[in-house]
């Protein structure tokens, strides 16, 4: 019987948000939201460590208190607006081996998606283990919005964005259900082979496997009215928060050790 791959999951959480200003930390539900992804990555037993990637020593202190590890401080140049994800991953993944810490595998857990639960990622976890022959996997949903139906403007021209569907019945003109089947990633999760980082420069690779999200799993919060409806969700009792045993944080908390 093959020994189960190390993975170390990653939480992203850079301080800088135009969109909502402090999101990663800002309250919801009685905690910081970032705190909701940590519960989740520690209680579904799939890492060997969950690791919070930073630029900002007041994010990390609330990181510690809900049980991640911090072991570095994100260098500034790679936590702007345009900073790829693989300049993070590669910075946490040669920071971690300097260390002592290698691991097979990583995955990246968004604090933006607070209702990916741990059974959501004992799933994928799962899937992952047993595809065979790919590089890494991706949270996806069917697209709301069909890129079939959308266009660019060039000049005074309006052009499909997708220009290959049948010329009898352009797709732009079609309903819904005839046109195919697209699927667009969420912030739920990803996971890869760490060889993918150091071989390809990418995170994902080129051959994926699909983890298909159910429900509200891949909500993501990036404007301020998905914080709302975010908040409406749990108020009408529509999603199930990850269950968080301390107590919220606080300077008072941090010192008691609750």
């Amino acid at each position: 019987m093959s020994a189960v791959p190390s993975c170390v999951a990653f939480v992203p959480a850079r301080a800088g948000s135009a969109r909502v200003p402090g999101k990663n930390v800002r309250l919801f539900a009685g905690h910081p939201l970032i705190a909701y992804t940590i519960a989740a990555a520690l209680d579904a037993g799939c890492f060997s460590s969950v690791v919070v990637s930073t630029d900002d020593a007041a994010t990390a202190e609330i990181a510690r208190y809900y049980g991640a590890s911090v072991p570095f401080l994100r260098p500034a140049s790679l936590a702007g607006g345009r900073s790829p994800d693989i300049e993070w991953v590669d910075h946490a993944l040669v920071a971690l081996e300097k260390s002592g810490d290698a691991f097979d595998s990583f995955a990246i857990l968004r604090p933006t998606s607070p209702f990916r639960t741990v059974e959501t990622i004992r799933r994928a976890w799962a899937v992952f283990r047993r595809a065979k022959g790919v590089d890494s996997l991706r949270a996806v949903e069917r697209v709301s919005q069909h890129p079939g139906k959308m266009w660019m403007i060039r000049g005074d021209r309006l052009l499909p964005l997708l220009p290959f569907g049948p010329s009898e019945q352009p797709w732009h003109s079609s309903q819904m259900p005839a046109l195919p089947e697209v699927w667009v990633q969420n912030a739920s999760l990803e996971i890869a082979w760490t060889r993918v980082v150091s071989e390809t420069r990418t995170i994902a690779g080129s051959t994926l496997v699909p983890f298909v999200t159910e429900g509200h799993e891949g909500f993501d919060i990036n404007e301020q009215a998905d914080w709302w409806l975010a908040e409406e969700l749990v108020r009408q009792g529509e999603v199930v928060l990850p269950d968080i045993v301390r107590l919220p944080f606080s300077r008072q908390s941090l010192n008691s050790g609750s």
